[in-house]
């Protein structure tokens, strides 16, 4: 497809839509066809969309967090929360275990392990 892209790219008037479309593909092909090549990644992104839609609907609501860095704060922690829904893990319980750790005794090695992923009910 990229190479059809190419050869036709040339026949169209640089200005129209198609083009500016054919333009943007080609530039990012090797980016837009990488789920092809491995075998990890999906097509689209729609599961995550789904698991984010939450966060759309109240976006007026979490406009007010008090400052940029209460909004990061806010951002990183649903997705965590969304990251526990999708692996099975009780957010509750996570939370309660993570934040309960002194991390400043673990190894920096093992704080992947705290993530909802990694993180195994005791």
């Amino acid at each position: 497809m990229d190479d059809w892209m190419k050869k036709e790219y040339q026949q169209l008037r640089p200005k129209s839509l198609i083009a500016q479309a054919f333009a943007y593909s080609i530039k990012r092909w090797e980016k837009l066809s990488l789920y092809a090549h491995t075998g990890n990644l999906m097509i689209d992104n729609n599961a995550i969309e789904r698991c984010m839609r939450n966060v759309a609907v109240g976006r007026k609501n979490y406009l007010f967090c008090g400052s940029h860095d209460a909004a990061q704060r806010a951002g990183l922690l649903y997705s965590l929360l969304v990251t526990c829904k999708l692996n099975n893990v009780n957010p509750y319980n996570w939370l309660k275990d993570v934040l309960s750790r002194d991390i400043n005794e673990m190894p920096i090695n093992q704080i992947k392990t705290l993530l909802p992923y990694n993180w195994k009910e005791q």
